[in-house]
């Protein structure tokens, strides 16, 4: 162990009134006496700071582990009040870092498994694409009608792919806080409605019944209006999408405390406690075998989480297959609003 100063002067210190204790034995018993106080005191120093100099290199053995990548290191706490506080903030430090280092495995594997789900759904659309256009340039479609047929075909999949660069765009944008929000005093429940209008068609055509529950007076929220009928649209594709097996999708709107929430159910196969966890992550599809065709890009609900958290609001899911599965999103009113920083 290396001697600090500390150390040197005390240590002279006690050498130096040893000695004059031997030089000056015939002094007076009061100045012995006083000696012998002021050398036990030095020793005592001494030794502490010794112990308190060996204690922190005992700590800093422990921060190099932790340093080094060993996160489950704890420093140990002792009799020494000051150093314990020292000791329990360094905890909490390093457990921040462990918390951090956690997250960023699994935001690492989250960034691969989002890559090699884009380039999938990417290649998927445009190898067919290429495949029926090449058909076509080789004449291997020899009448007019599969042509057209073939035509038809590579303009879906050109929509479809279009569709998901789109949503990739507008996440990448979320997740950069590159989006622009305008936050203004809208009508929930009015939007609500428009949104409603524009899938009866669709809803229609699949035979599916519709329910709403929606109040006649309005619902004041302050919000980025863009940002809530894009999440309105995802919840009622989604819906839509999964569960048309059940023939009804249902929409309701409560007034609730200092906030209103919005649900979008529906009764079909629903989601099993693995799909509760990760259906809001990018790219997450409740059948994984399922492609953009057929199961959507998987970045729906996940644009729906993030835009929802933007204004201020909350998301949930509670979901009991072929009974009933809700996606409930809660914005605060007007009165009741802060602007998230």
């Amino acid at each position: 162990m290396k001697f600090d100063k500390v150390t040197i002067l005390l240590s002279f210190q006690w050498i130096v009134m040893t000695v004059l204790f031997i030089m000056f034995k015939d002094v007076k018993a009061y100045s012995i006496l006083l000696f012998l106080i002021v050398n036990v005191i030095s020793v005592t120093l001494l030794n502490n700071h010794l112990k308190f100099r060996k204690r922190l290199s005992e700590l800093n053995v422990e921060l190099t582990r932790a340093k080094k990548g060993h996160f489950h290191t704890r420093l140990l706490a002792n009799d020494d009040h000051l150093v314990n506080d020292i000791i329990f903030s360094l905890n909490e430090l390093i457990e921040q870092l462990e918390n951090l280092h956690s997250d960023k495995i699994k935001s690492e594997a989250a960034r691969k498994s989002l890559l090699s789900s884009i380039s999938h759904d990417i290649r998927t659309p445009l190898t067919s694409i290429i495949g029926y256009i090449d058909a076509i340039k080789d004449d291997i479609a020899t009448t007019q009608t599969e042509k057209e047929e073939y035509i038809e075909i590579v303009s879906k999949k050109s929509i479809q792919l279009k569709c998901l660069i789109e949503e990739l765009f507008n996440l990448a944008k979320l997740d950069a806080d590159e989006l622009p929000m305008n936050f203004e005093q809208v009508d929930f429940a009015e939007i609500t409605r428009e949104i409603l209008i524009e899938f009866l068609p669709q809803l229609k055509n699949l035979g599916i019944k519709i329910e709403v529950e929606i109040p006649d007076s309005a619902c004041t929220i302050t919000a980025d209006q863009f940002s809530v009928v894009r999440i309105l649209e995802n919840l009622i594709k989604n819906a839509i999408q999964y569960g048309q097996q059940g023939k009804v999708l249902g929409v309701t709107l409560f007034d609730v405390d200092c906030e209103y929430q919005l649900t979008v159910w529906d009764k079909g196969p629903g989601l099993s406690k693995e799909d509760l966890e990760h259906v809001f992550e990018k790219m997450y599809r409740v059948d994984s075998s399922r492609n953009l065709s057929s199961g959507g890009s998987g970045l729906g609900l996940a644009i729906a989480k993030s835009l929802t958290e933007k204004n201020n609001g909350r998301i949930w899911v509670k979901s009991t297959p072929f009974f009933l599965t809700s996606f409930t999103i809660a914005l605060p009113k007007s009165e009741s609003y802060t602007i998230k920083k």
